[in-house]
């Protein structure tokens, strides 16, 4: 499937070939803190599937509990995050943030990672009220 998307201010665009099976909720603590919520939805993208359009992103290097550096990229003018990806040589995967996709409506998740770090209350949710603000 062929996506596209960007950043909230539009300094950062992108465009990437994806499998829309592939897309992965991961509740990390990483990702947690990382995003601001309680999980992080992302779809992986081989590196010659990716192409950034517009911009060019900051970048962040974090180490993750394993270890593994990853890169963690977003836009220096709004700070949306765009997606992470491997340090150093060798092919790369981006795992492109489901949020920044134009698409992001046809993307359900179809798997979930790192479940021992959900917080317990995500499967209270369907029951609360629900409203539009604004």
């Amino acid at each position: 499937m062929k996506i596209d998307g960007g950043c909230h201010c539009g300094e950062l665009t992108f465009e990437a070939e994806i499998d829309p099976e592939m897309v992965t909720v991961c509740h990390c603590t990483d990702c947690q803190k990382m995003s601001g919520t309680a999980f992080r939805t992302v779809i992986r993208a081989a590196e010659e599937n990716f192409s950034l359009l517009n911009g060019t992103p900051k970048t962040y290097v974090k180490m993750a509990e394993s270890g593994a550096k990853r890169e963690m990229a977003f836009c220096a003018n709004c700070g949306t995050q765009i997606y992470g990806t491997s340090v150093g040589a060798g092919p790369k995967i981006y795992g492109i943030r489901v949020g920044t996709i134009r698409q992001s409506h046809h993307l359900a998740p179809k798997q979930q990672i790192w479940t021992r770090s959900a917080q317990p209350w995500l499967s209270g949710m369907d029951g609360l009220p629900k409203k539009e603000l604004g």
